[in-house]
């Protein structure tokens, strides 16, 4: 059977977090009722007002272009890409076609042990079109279909991959690495089961060590990473098929359907020449300044590629860490919170990443609504660190912490959960334990070592659980060992 290499470029839709839509005034809040967030101009509507550009919008996609590492236009033009289609009320839609606002950037992945270079073909400011309802949505009752308007106008960034990507994990990867970087700089939620980041994938198959690109369909409607992991994967294995039984791969627009997990036929795919392109004459070219391009470029914070160099380089963390850590900005800047009152990098990484992950996802939690203050988990690692408290107390401390936010100390000195470190105490303790339980010591002296795991529970369980377990454990071998 012939091997054959995939072959994807993906174009992803970003809607940017303005208050208001791309060339005029209104909301762009998400969840209003329908076409209630409408004017003249986003409607459509003859005789309508003239658009305005929104420069916040610009200043975003120059943003999002510098962290994808894109060169920046000097100059950059808006166009009218005609087409028609209920969704879209002018029956075109304004976008950069001439002139993008970045071009030839490239995002970074990670795939076991292994660093690739996705190339960013461009980056472009758009408006984004109406949404459909269609029977079957929520607030659809009959057969028929109705559009909301309340999208349409809201500032878009589109970007487009070169044909880099070669399955369905990389693709995976490079969303969720895309993800984090738009979020990390503020310029969009990315939140995609509310739309406002949607993914398209221009899928193709060749020859293995062919350079020739074959015959492309374009993959749409996929709303989450899991969506575009399985739209990708079924047709990847419907074009094999297609080609293996002699036939040719038709160039379409196909659909994702979720819940019967197959792509379907929706209608020819278009090219460039069918949206007859050419310059909005109500929008003259908007240059970009030296002076505005490096205040952009001051604002970016620093990113997660340069954070999970500094957390593997100066901080020694295991590659997976600095990989879960720097995933979300918040999450990253609340490590190095905790990093400020308690400077043990790996200790604080374990904490973070099995109890603080933990809780959040079994509560639903964000990260930015933890009640734990910073500080206060770098004061209960101290406690630890210094023996006040043992570690199995710590963990009961910390999910109190989790559910009221109170400080550690408070909850330590009202539950009289301070760790016993007194050696008499112990020693007391000790001798006790070996008193009551001869066939353990009998036990431990014929070689039996599980015995001593045994007499150091003894204790704990008398203490309830305050001894410090190092000092039983010193205590209870001495005597043993006799």
């Amino acid at each position: 059977m012939p091997e054959f290499e995939t072959v994807i470029g993906l174009e992803v839709h970003v809607e940017l977090l303005t208050n208001t839509k791309l060339f005029c005034g209104c909301s762009t809040a998400f969840g209003a009722d329908p076409n209630t967030q409408v004017c003249p101009f986003c409607l459509g509507l003859p005789g309508g007002t003239l658009p305005k550009l929104n420069e916040k919008a610009v200043e975003y996609t120059i943003k999002a272009a510098l962290a994808l590492n894109c060169s920046i236009a000097d100059e950059i033009t808006f166009d009218r890409k005609n087409y028609f289609y209920a969704d879209l009320p002018k029956g075109f839609q304004i976008s950069q076609f001439f002139k993008p606002t970045g071009r030839d950037g490239y995002v970074e992945i990670h795939l076991n042990g292994h660093s690739k270079k996705i190339g960013i073909h461009q980056v472009h400011l758009e408006e984004d079109t109406g949404k459909l309802l269609h029977a079957g949505d929520d607030i659809i009752s009959s057969s028929h279909s109705r559009v909301d308007f309340n999208r349409a106008g809201v500032p878009l960034i589109e970007i487009v991959t070169e044909p880099d990507i070669r399955s369905p994990e990389e693709a995976r990867l490079f969303l969720q690495k895309l993800r984090s970087i738009l979020r990390y700089i503020d310029v969009s939620d990315c939140k995609m089961e509310e739309g406002s980041m949607r993914c398209d994938a221009n899928i193709s198959i060749r020859p293995a060590g062919s350079k020739e690109l074959k015959t492309k369909t374009e993959l749409k409607n996929m709303n989450s990473f899991r969506a575009v992991y399985r739209g990708i994967e079924y047709e990847v294995q419907r074009q094999r098929s297609v080609v293996l039984e002699g036939k040719e791969v038709i160039p379409q627009t196909r659909h994702w359907d979720e819940a019967k997990g197959i792509t379907k036929a929706m209608r020819s795919k278009l090219t460039s020449a069918n949206y007859r392109c050419f310059p909005d004459p109500n929008l003259p070219p908007f240059k970009i300044t030296a002076e505005w391009l490096k205040e952009i470029r001051k604002s970016i914070p620093e990113l997660p590629d340069s954070r999970y160099v500094r957390f593997t380089g100066e901080y020694g963390l295991p590659p997976y860490d600095a990989e879960i850590l720097t995933a979300s900005r918040e999450l990253a800047d609340y490590y190095d919170a905790v990093l400020a009152s308690y400077h043990e990098p790996k200790s604080v990484s374990n904490w973070i990443m099995s109890e603080l992950l933990r809780l959040l996802n079994s509560t639903n939690t964000e990260i930015t609504d933890c009640k734990i203050k910073p500080e206060d988990l770098g004061k209960l690692l101290q406690m630890i660190a210094s023996g006040t408290i043992s570690g199995k107390i710590a963990k009961s401390v910390f999910e109190e912490m989790f559910a009221t936010g109170k400080n550690p100390e408070d909850i330590i000195k009202d539950k009289g959960l301070t760790q016993i470190s007194d050696e008499d105490t112990i020693s007391k303790i000790v001798e006790d334990v070996l008193a009551n339980n001869p066939g353990s010591v009998e036990d431990y002296r014929k070689g039996k070592n599980k015995a001593l795991g045994f007499l150091v529970g003894q204790v704990m369980k008398k203490t309830k659980g305050k001894a410090n377990p190092q000092l039983a454990n010193k205590l209870l071998k001495e005597k043993l060992d006799r």
